[in-house]
């Protein structure tokens, strides 16, 4: 048989519990509204609202039992904004108010009638924290995994605790003890409670975290204009694409191009529009390319394309088809009709076990001088050795 926790202690535990991480929370700043502050005033609610619970007896039920549980339900539509802000989508204003005002109205109603009260409220409350997940995961699953799944076992779990304990009132399987009363079933609710307030916010924070480590590792290997990968990441990449063709013999192609006269187009039309015509160029260039190809910017108005599995046949056609299209479709910025060419240099072969990346770089950029050299927009191209 579980052991009757004296309810009175873990109520003040959960308080202040909820009130320490609220604090906690507080003093965390982000860039981006991430629904941590929201989950903060959350946490701070909940603790006043068991709080009025411990107080039972000693105040007016209006507080022990109306008040504390409209503030509870309003935690929990707090977490629930909390969900929306950090998926960037609007307060869901109708799924946070409409169950807050439905359980104010029935404990006000029902408050001299504990067991219909204890039964609705215990069902409301389960149905508004089954919108935590069902916010969390739909309409699409967050790529946040960990804390996500955290979260939501956290709340499963108290929803049955709830749903349970609701049920098993309304059928009169359970007896009515006082708040306070060391109740097998007022034990489990409150130590449910205590430990999902913990696990819930671990698991939003996990999510926040998991979200900036993306975000910086993203910042480390983008370019921050166009959105492409950086040079960094392009010369890493390039290592071990080498490295893995020629452990498999697989042809590998690399294409480095420069976009034509770009000072000119600066000059002429201005840096913002240099800027415009580089991203313009970028999304030319990506509605060719295939899923393991690899665009990036290489410097300045030079891209570079890691191509795996392709030999010179395909990666000069690819070079041709890139070429003709950026000729064929100009910028267009501010009203001004921005045309450009670009040219590219291809290098294309079976890597050898010693090969580096610099000597395929190398190779392109000779095939591009030569491209150049020859009255731009066009291609040309040249064997890695």
């Amino acid at each position: 048989m579980l052991p009757q926790l004296d309810v009175g202690t873990m109520l003040v535990m959960t308080t202040g519990v909820s009130a320490a991480m609220g604090a906690a929370l507080i003093t965390v700043r982000t860039r981006q509204r991430e629904g941590l502050g929201l989950w903060a005033v959350a946490l701070l609610m909940q603790a006043v609202g068991y709080a009025l619970y411990a107080l039972r007896g000693s105040i007016p039920d209006v507080f022990s039992v109306v008040f504390a549980n409209v503030l509870l339900s309003g935690a929990f539509a707090l977490t629930l904004g909390a969900i929306a802000q950090f998926h960037g989508r609007r307060m869901p204003w109708l799924g946070m108010v409409l169950p807050v005002v439905a359980l104010a109205f029935t404990f006000i109603v029902l408050v001299d009638h504990v067991r219909v009260r204890l039964v609705v409220g215990s069902l409301l409350m389960a149905l508004q924290l089954a919108l935590l997940p069902l916010a969390l995961w739909c309409p699409r699953p967050p790529a946040q995994r960990r804390g996500a799944w955290v979260l939501t076992i956290a709340v499963a779990a108290q929803v049955v605790v709830l749903l349970a304990r609701g049920v098993l009132v309304a059928v009169d399987r359970l007896q009515l003890a006082e708040m306070l009363h060391p109740d097998l079933w007022q034990s489990l609710v409150f130590t449910t409670a205590s430990v999902v307030i913990v696990l819930a916010a671990f698991g939003f924070v996990l999510m926040t975290k998991e979200r900036s480590e993306s975000a910086l590792t993203a910042l480390a290997s983008r370019d921050a204009l166009t959105g492409v990968a950086n040079r960094r990441h392009l010369l890493q990449t390039l290592e071990r694409d080498l490295a893995a063709s020629a452990r498999q013999r697989e042809p590998y192609a690399v294409l480095l191009l420069d976009l034509d006269h770009f000072k000119q187009i600066n000059d002429t039309y201005g840096h913002q529009a240099g800027d415009r015509v580089l991203v313009h160029l970028v999304e030319l260039l990506g509605r060719r390319l295939r899923r393991q190809d690899l665009l990036g910017r290489y410097g300045g108005e030079e891209f570079l394309v890691l191509l795996p599995s392709t030999d010179m046949q395909g990666a000069v056609g690819l070079a041709r088809a890139l070429c003709d299209d950026v000729a064929r479709t100009p910028c267009v910025h501010e009203g001004a009709t921005i045309r450009y060419t670009i040219s590219l240099g291809v290098c294309s072969g079976t890597p050898l076990a010693e090969d580096r990346w610099n000597a395929w770089i190398r190779a392109a950029d000779r095939a591009l001088y030569v491209a150049k050299e020859g009255g731009r927009n066009r291609v040309a191209s040249q064997p890695p050795r």
